[in-house]
């Protein structure tokens, strides 16, 4: 599997059509279908159906567009880290995270290495705590904002100084709306959004479904959600609580409103990295900031 054949099937995908895509690559339009043909003939496999307008992907297909980014993207990462090593300090630093307002303490990190070390570069990649844990397992990012208490045989973690608070997002209009917090029974037979990291009990969704009392099963599930602001849309059609963070979406002025939890349940967010990780030398500058700004003792 040649990483220069990857590249020109990930190009006629997202062309869509193989004359655009040759174009883009600089080459006719029967050598690239030759390229792509004889991948096809080497595994065995039927990729792409062509059509007159359109290629589609088939099951195969699919599969190696998602394996064949994953793999350019850490070529990539790699290379830049290689390069790196001949000059001053710089490189990228790709640190997967969720939604949470404190957020912010890592930022300020990461401003200061910027005054420092203007060549690094930070990437923020955004995703639920199962989608982070997914690319930090597979390289393609270096560090993971996530919650909930890893395996620490394959993961490093260091807390910030800080919680989330959960609340339940609602319509203003909303008979609950008048309390100034929200019980488990509140809840019971209401329709409920919850993240999909909270339906994956790996994250915090253990800590959230002891405070509900009740099993998934019995519970009125109306939907989930991955980003916060479309579970707001939501709930302001009415089609149920979202129990999430504070402090994400502004409910100042608007048509909903939160409420925190009662007893109240807070989240530790932590800073995580695979265990005996090579880091590049802007990665681990990194790593070392946050030991120094975080780490207790």
């Amino acid at each position: 599997m040649e990483l220069r054949v990857l590249n020109y099937f990930l190009t006629v995908v997202r062309e869509g059509n193989f004359s655009r895509a040759a174009e883009k690559l600089h080459l006719s339009q029967p050598t690239l279908s030759r390229q792509i043909k004889d991948m096809e003939e080497e595994y065995g496999k039927t990729l792409l159906i062509r059509e007159p307008r359109r290629i589609l992907l088939t099951d195969d297909g699919e599969l190696l567009r998602r394996r064949a980014k994953e793999i350019l993207s850490l070529v990539e990462k790699t290379e830049g880290e290689l390069l790196s090593s001949h000059r001053s300090i710089s490189g990228d630093i790709r640190i997967g995270a969720g939604e949470s307002v404190n957020f912010g303490l890592v930022m300020q990190v990461a401003k200061e290495i910027r005054n420092t070390y203007p060549d690094i570069r930070f990437h923020i990649i955004s995703g639920d705590g199962e989608t982070t844990m997914y690319r930090l397992n597979r390289g393609l990012i270096d560090f993971g904002y996530v919650y909930g208490d890893l395996d620490p045989t394959k993961y490093s973690q260091l807390a910030l100084p800080a919680q989330d608070r959960w609340v339940v997002l609602m319509n203003n209009q909303d008979e609950l709306a008048q309390k100034e917090s929200i019980t488990p029974a509140d809840l019971h037979n209401q329709p409920l959004l919850l993240s999909r990291q909270t339906l994956s009990p790996s994250t915090h969704g253990d800590e959230l479904l002891r405070w509900l009392g009740k099993p998934l099963e019995e519970l009125n599930i109306a939907g989930s959600y991955t980003l916060l602001y479309n579970a707001s849309l939501m709930v302001r059609e009415g089609l149920g609580y979202a129990l999430a963070f504070d402090n994400i979406i502004n409910t100042k002025g608007s048509d909903i409103c939160c409420r925190p939890l009662k007893p109240d349940i807070f989240s530790t967010p932590h800073i995580a990295w695979k265990k005996n990780q090579v880091f590049s030398k802007a990665s681990q500058v990194f790593l070392d900031a946050l030991m120094e700004r975080f780490c207790k003792g």
